[in-house]
């Protein structure tokens, strides 16, 4: 048995835990790989592990899900094999017996969707991860800001390093001209309500109203109205 934790530590593709605790082991796996139903098993020992409380502790646990999306067919006989397998305990009459530990497998290459068949968000999402590397643009069907982020970072985690830094020194002149550009409009929007003061201004002196009652209602300053009434303005 490892005696430190490192050797203890376990490696996901992607381990999160919801607001109530329970925890979600992602895999996602290209290449073949034997006992692949074992590693599952080993993986899913450690998010249990970790909710072990020091001193008294009653064992109640949250529950654990291990997610494998595989590019292969793993080790079942293949008059048995299956798209998608939702495991969970069951006695033997396949009921329940502990409903906080699931697993569940994904054999992408048995989904054989066409887009045109895609009807739940689930078959989109299957054929959104199966398909992804042989697309050059998002499909119609997949147009939507969740499929457009994954497609966007798909498309980063490809970048050599050369091309991810070209690609950080783009938005970061994207960000300057936006900035550039939203100053300059901020600048001149306040330019002309400022001569639109003044044009009123110069109208009432005319008038002869006096200056804190322009200032008042032009927001201009007393100094400012008294400079129009010498023309330096």
């Amino acid at each position: 048995m490892p005696s430190s934790s490192k050797q203890r530590k376990a490696v996901y593709d992607i381990y999160c835990q919801t607001q109530d605790g329970q925890r979600f082991i992602v895999e996602m796996q290209k290449a073949k790989m034997n006992f692949f139903k074992d590693r599952a098993l080993f993986y899913s020992t450690f998010p249990i592990k970790e909710q072990a409380k020091k001193g008294l502790w009653s064992f109640e646990l949250v529950p654990v899900y291990f997610i494998a999306i595989l590019n292969f067919h793993y080790d079942e006989a293949e008059e048995i094999r299956k798209f998608r397998r939702d495991v969970c305990l069951k006695d033997q009459d396949g009921d329940v017996l502990f409903d906080k530990l699931h697993f569940r497998f994904l054999s992408v290459p048995l989904f054989t969707k066409q887009e045109h068949e895609l009807i739940t968000h689930f078959d989109k999402w299957v054929y959104f991860l199966k398909h992804l590397e042989n697309f050059d643009q998002i499909p119609a069907i997949l147009n939507e800001p969740i499929f457009r982020k994954g497609f966007e970072i798909a498309e980063l985690a490809h970048l050599t390093p050369k091309q991810y830094e070209a690609y950080l020194k783009s938005l970061l002149e994207y960000g300057e001209l936006e900035n550039a550009t939203e100053t300059a409009f901020k600048e001149g929007k306040e330019e002309g309500e400022l001569e639109k003061s003044i044009a009123i201004a110069r109208n009432m002196l005319a008038k002869g109203f006096d200056l804190t009652t322009i200032s008042e209602l032009t927001g201009l300053s007393q100094l400012v109205i008294s400079n129009l009434t010498n023309k330096k303005l």
